[in-house]
């Protein structure tokens, strides 16, 4: 309590204080603008269907509902949007194990073993990184036409173990050569040859890289619409994308309500399989390797 007399000094900001202030709501205001879509699906997916987009915007609506979510689930008269979800999961699932395995193959092969024309070939993969996957499309169509691997989950699985995802082999390379190659020697004293040193010993020390690549690879095929569409054809084989592109369609009216129902419940798998791998990105690997 302040004494009669007594000055009540008013704390003095200073400027590094006001920059760092603004800097928060800065981040805080383009955080609002990044997320706001995400909102706005959330809120329409459980409002009712002619509230969607009414002149008077708001996010909360009259009334909460989950009949759009029981729309979207029975909204093809033949197949559930389970069936749909099943389809992603499988061949999404494949591609993943496919990419994590045979780039982590590659990888070793480049970060550990000496092999005639190793560094024209890395250098040579790295390059492929630079090309459109544009430029590949028709080729790689009328390849897998002549294969009949066409209205199948062929040429997304296939080409997943035959480590064709450079940028993921890069990114397991630079990760291998950090591990020390004093594990290796030691390992080749205690007689383990290359496959065991690569799955026994350098594979456990990857995981945070693995599960990086997993994470990637299962956003990107998850949400891939153009090579889907291109190469998948019977409803009974779409997938998320290819389903929620089919309710869209322009000769009739859309139902706005389950479309967005389904697009919220697919992004799900998405969002719980970054949270429940994210710990994985943190875990270092140069002492855990060097314990004991």
């Amino acid at each position: 309590m302040n004494t009669p007399g007594t000055i009540l000094r008013i704390p003095q900001i200073t400027k590094r204080q006001w920059l760092r202030l603004l800097t928060h709501v800065f981040l805080i205001f383009g955080c609002f603008i990044m997320v706001f879509p995400l909102i706005w699906l959330v809120s329409s997916a459980f409002k009712p269907g002619n509230e969607i987009f009414q002149r008077e915007f708001s996010l909360i609506g009259s009334r909460l509902t989950v009949q759009n979510f029981i729309d979207g689930w029975n909204i093809n008269p033949t197949y559930y949007f389970g069936h749909f979800m099943m389809n992603t999961f499988l061949m999404v699932g494949l591609v993943v194990i496919g990419t994590i395995a045979s780039s982590f193959v590659t990888a070793y092969a480049f970060a550990r073993l000496q092999f005639k024309g190793r560094k024209p070939l890395f250098a040579f993969m790295l390059s492929t990184m630079m090309l459109p996957a544009q430029v590949t499309l028709i080729p790689k169509y009328l390849t897998f036409t002549a294969f009949g691997w066409i209205n199948s989950y062929l040429p997304f699985i296939v080409p997943a173990f035959c480590a064709t995802q450079s940028f993921h082999i890069y990114l397991l390379v630079q990760f291998v050569r950090g591990i020390p190659k004093e594990l290796d020697s030691a390992a080749k004293i205690d007689g383990c040859d290359c496959f065991s040193i690569a799955f026994r010993i350098i594979a456990p020390l990857s995981k945070p890289a693995m599960f990086s690549v997993g994470i990637f690879t299962f956003m990107w095929t998850w949400d891939d619409y153009l090579n889907q569409l291109i190469y998948i054809s019977s409803v009974d084989k779409f997938t998320v994308s290819l389903f929620l592109r089919s309710l869209m369609d322009i000769t009739s009216s859309v139902a706005w309500g389950p479309l967005l129902a389904c697009s919220l419940i697919s992004l799900v798998p998405i969002i719980v399989m970054f949270f429940l791998a994210q710990p994985y990105f943190v875990q270092g690997i140069a002492t855990s390797g060097l314990k004991g």
